[in-house]
C-alpha cells in the first residue's frame, strides 16, 4: 500500500494532480480544496490511496491526512464511491463534513455535485453510527472524561464527535480539547485540534 508520494508537482487537470517520483509520474485523483493547496513546479507530498477495482487501479491524493482519513471514511459508506467521495471534499473541507454529519447537517452534504438528499442522508447515518460504536468501545475516553471537566462541557463532546469522523478516537483528543477553551466555537476547536495533532 503507498502511504504518500512526495515529488515535483510536474502537472495539475481538471481533478488529478502528477507528481514526478524518481523520474516516474504518479497521476493522483484529488480535490479541488487539493489542488488550491500546490502549486505546480513546487515539491508536494500527497497522502495516498490506492483503489483496485476489477478493471482498474486508481490513486488518490490529498494534501492533508485528514482529508485522506475523512475520504477513506465516506467511501466505506454503502453507494458512495471515490467519485462521491471526491466531490464532497472538493465543496467541503475535512472540518465542514464532521460537523454537517455531527450536527445531521443534510444541506451542507447535499452542496457537492451529484450528491443527492439520499446519498446523504447515508453519509450521516453510517458514519453517525460507526462513531457512536467507536465511542463505545474506546473504554479510555470515559476515564478521560471523568478526569477532565472540559471534556463535558460547552462544544467539547460535538468536537469529539465530529474529529471522530475524520478518523479520531475520543482518547487520542480528549488531552488536546481538554486544554483548549470549551466555549469556543466547534469549527475552532476541530480546527486547533487538528494542528495539535500535527505536531505531536
Amino acid at each position: 500500500m503507498l502511504y504518500s508520494v512526495r515529488g515535483k508537482l510536474i502537472a495539475i487537470e481538471s481533478n488529478a494532480a502528477v507528481v514526478e517520483c524518481g523520474g516516474v509520474g504518479y497521476m493522483c485523483q484529488t480535490t479541488m480544496n487539493t489542488l488550491k493547496a500546490v502549486k505546480l513546479n513546487t515539491e508536494v507530498t500527497l497522502y495516498t490511496y490506492l483503489n483496485v477495482r476489477e478493471d482498474a487501479v486508481d490513486l488518490f491524493g490529498f494534501a492533508t491526512k485528514a482529508e485522506l482519513e475523512t475520504f477513506k471514511n465516506l467511501i466505506s459508506v454503502s453507494g458512495v464511491g471515490p467519485k462521491a467521495g471526491l466531490a464532497v471534499l472538493s465543496e467541503l473541507s475535512p472540518e465542514q463534513v464532521a460537523m454537517a454529519i455531527a450536527s445531521d447537517d443534510l444541506k451542507t452534504i447535499t452542496r457537492a455535485q451529484g450528491i443527492g438528499k439520499k446519498i446523504a442522508q447515508r453519509i450521516v447515518l453510517e458514519l453517525k453510527d460507526k462513531l457512536a460504536k467507536a465511542a463505545k468501545e474506546d473504554s479510555s475516553f470515559a476515564q478521560a472524561a471523568q478526569n477532565s471537566v472540559n471534556v463535558s462541557t460547552g462544544n467539547v463532546p460535538k468536537a469529539i464527535e465530529a474529529l471522530g469522523v475524520l478518523g479520531y478516537s475520543p482518547s487520542d483528543v480528549s488531552p488536546v480539547l481538554a486544554a483548549l477553551d470549551s466555549a469556543l466555537p466547534v469549527e475552532q476547536l476541530i480546527s486547533l485540534t487538528l494542528k495539535q495533532m500535527g505536531r505531536q
